[in-house]
């Protein structure tokens, strides 16, 4: 059994695609392909029902997926909590970070503030909001990055938990553009063509901020949700293809936007400002924790 599988399984029950599922896994689809037949030939049964429409769960399948679920939390968590024993007598340094920051912005932030010769190991956890602010309410790891806006509570007790503001981003309204290099889908769409949403799920802290302004408000009648990941990349690859609009960070779309392979769907009066906060844990601490927090609070960031 290889944990990729499960994890290839679960990509392709959230995607229902398998070229999507393997881009969304960065691997090849006929890779991707035999995995997922090495899974089902592992378990005994066939687990997807393949079609001209893309793939859907079986039976089985469905019996499977919530098994597969808590497997796969049980042993990142598993491996995390030992981590943590070994590193709270290292200089090791474990920082859980939203998928949307893990790959854009933090790289540059962590090389700006952090010397890595200061550090035994860095540690990265990247997961949507829901499964980082348990990691982070679990002692698990020393900080958390994320989305973060006022109108929008986390579930951290602000006498515990101390919070910085490291960064801005803005969330804006994007999708494919058509051959005249005008939106796909143009805000506020009309009641006889409704604009796609490709929507956040719960466990997404940019659908928590989305909620909150209530992004569908005024354009209700005119705005159809076709689309559902927690994953901000999943929604930007099904952006591209012309699916619909996303709200999404321009730290992560702002390249397509240069290169035009995707353009504003709405006027600026859409763009919802965001902070990018650092959140520090009250029970898990070492040296590594004290200097990277020492180095930010001298840089003079916003402390709450």
């Amino acid at each position: 059994m290889d944990l990729n599988w499960l994890e290839d399984f679960l990509a392709l029950a959230e995607q229902k695609n398998f070229s999507r599922a393997a881009e969304a896994r960065n691997v090849s689809q006929p890779a991707f392909s035999r995995r997922i037949r090495a899974l089902e030939d592992w378990i005994g049964t066939p687990l997807f029902v393949r079609g001209t429409q893309g793939a859907s769960l079986t039976r089985a399948g469905l019996h499977f997926l919530p098994l597969a679920e808590d497997l796969m939390r049980n042993l990142h968590r598993a491996r995390r909590a030992t981590r943590t024993v070994g590193e709270r007598e290292t200089g090791s340094l474990s920082i859980a970070a939203t998928h949307a920051l893990s790959f854009t912005y933090f790289p540059g932030w962590i090389r700006r503030h952090m010397r890595f010769e200061a550090l035994g190991t860095l540690n990265l956890i990247s997961d949507s909001m829901e499964a980082c602010e348990q990691i982070m309410l679990g002692g698990e790891v020393h900080f958390l990055l994320c989305h973060y806006h006022a109108d929008v509570p986390t579930r951290f007790d602000d006498s515990r938990f101390e919070s910085v503001r490291v960064g801005q981003d803005l969330l804006l309204p994007v999708c494919a553009p058509d051959a005249q290099g005008q939106p796909l889908w143009p805000l506020p769409g009309t009641p006889e063509r409704p604009a796609r949403l490709l929507a956040y799920s719960p466990a997404s802290g940019l659908g928590r901020i989305l909620a909150a302004h209530e992004i569908r408000n005024a354009e209700a009648s005119r705005l159809e949700s076709v689309f559902t990941s927690h994953l901000a990349a999943t929604l930007m690859t099904m952006a591209r293809e012309g699916h619909g609009i996303a709200w999404l960070p321009l730290g992560l779309v702002e390249e397509d936007l240069i290169r035009t392979r995707l353009v504003r769907a709405g006027p600026n009066s859409s763009d919802i400002p965001v902070e990018i906060r650092l959140f520090r844990s009250p029970d898990c601490r070492n040296h590594a924790a004290d200097e990277l927090w020492g180095r930010i609070c001298k840089q003079g960031s916003d402390i709450i």
